[in-house]
């Protein structure tokens, strides 16, 4: 409880100096972009390579397995489920819905978060986990949008994605120091990602805060999205977390994986639901408030969820 509240107060404040920064106009919007790419392309890609390289057990590449086919899953289960439940919904609105169903804010606030609870091994199994949830953000969650899809084009924006380069860079280290128990990262290699890397959720944190600060909080009362943020942060892992405490007594799933996938579901609608409305004129104010909303009340939700899955161990 004490560890939960102590991430949470953490998380809450850096939220808050990114909200005031961007209100003060002490950070531009194009600041904001900036610091938004600093953090995919730089410091995220260093802090995943830094978590592989730790004192692993023996069911490290089981976990891995394990969660990123609980990720294939879940993915699979959004994808029905948003086919279901937006099925009545005006269609560009419906193209939103099904887009944050399908893709979280789990690569911007849930790696901290995984780290934060968990600790290194969590944000390894976490960076695997989103392996799958990065191919159908650039696959079907452009498709939804634009109605169309380029297979060779999605092929190479996944391939080259620095997170996903991370990983696999990642996976590499793991294998070696688990097979052949050599450590292929050189001492000054290491110090220097982890020193970037240990800016990850500082600057994670406070870009969401700058995002925060766009919207003004009346417009935010909207049924629709009261009704998405409500699936989409205790529905979706409330689902998920069911069916895995079934495979668990089946001793289908064990270990870490299952309890992490459940905290990472819990995440909030990205702000790219947001930039893609936007560019293919998709209801973009509509898709702003599924973001700012669910990214509000996904403070208390992630706390909550931290500390069931703690208990249950």
């Amino acid at each position: 409880m004490i560890a939960m509240l102590r991430l949470q107060f953490i998380i809450f404040s850096l939220i808050g100096i990114g909200f005031v920064t961007r209100k003060k106009g002490i950070v531009s919007r194009e600041g904001q972009r900036s610091i938004t790419d600093l953090v995919i392309n730089v410091v995220l890609p260093c802090n995943i390579v830094t978590s592989f390289v730790q004192e692993l057990p023996a069911s490290a590449l089981r976990d891995c397995a394990m969660i990123f086919l609980i990720s294939v899953g879940m993915e699979a289960m959004c994808m029905l489920y948003a086919r279901i439940a937006y099925r009545n919904v005006e269609a560009n609105k419906q193209k939103c819905l099904t887009y944050g169903i399908l893709v979280s804010n789990a690569g911007f606030l849930g790696n901290p978060v995984a780290e934060g609870v968990y600790g290194p091994m969590g944000l390894m199994l976490a960076s695997v986990y989103l392996i799958p949830v990065r191919v159908i953000m650039w696959s079907k969650g452009i498709a939804i949008f634009s109605g169309e899809s380029d297979r060779r084009q999605t092929l190479r924006k996944v391939l080259t994605h620095p997170c996903v380069i991370a990983c696999m860079v990642g996976i590499v280290i793991m294998l070696a120091d688990l097979l052949a128990g050599v450590s292929i990262v050189p001492e000054w290699l290491f110090d220097m990602l982890k020193t970037v890397g240990r800016c990850n959720t500082g600057l994670s944190m406070m870009v969401i805060g700058m995002i925060l600060s766009d919207i003004g909080f009346a417009q935010l009362v909207d049924g629709l999205v009261i009704r998405y943020t409500v699936e989409r942060l205790i529905v979706i892992p409330g689902v998920l977390g069911l069916i895995l405490l079934g495979l668990s007594r089946l001793g289908v799933v064990t270990g870490l994986a299952p309890n992490l996938a459940v905290l990472l579901a819990a995440m909030p609608a990205p702000a790219t639901t947001s930039m893609l409305s936007s560019k293919y004129d998709c209801a973009p104010d509509f898709a702003t408030k599924m973001v700012i909303l669910s990214t509000l009340c996904s403070i208390p939700t992630i706390f909550l969820w931290g500390l069931v899955l703690k208990a249950s161990g």
